[in-house]
């Protein structure tokens, strides 16, 4: 999962070296924190949270064929 946020956000913003993605796994939901430069956390998040709420859906889907719930964290 880690390495699809990150392939993802990779491929949205202007600097893809400073994406970092932190997994904290729980007992029941994993949690993804993304990172990315100042200057790309619009490009991330997205009009009035499109894209994040995309990203979030794409990783709720993943997460069902796995049997674990994940969420995630846009860091500044």
């Amino acid at each position: 999962m880690k390495e699809l946020i990150e392939d993802i956000a990779k491929a949205l913003v202007d600097l893809p070296d400073q994406v970092v993605v932190k997994e904290v796994q729980g007992e029941q939901v994993t949690v993804l924190e993304l990172r990315v430069a100042p200057t790309d956390l619009g490009k991330v998040i997205g009009k009035q949270g499109r894209t994040a709420r995309s990203i979030r859906t794409l990783l709720g889907a993943a997460g069902m064929k796995l049997n674990r719930r994940f969420t995630l964290e846009i860091l500044e």
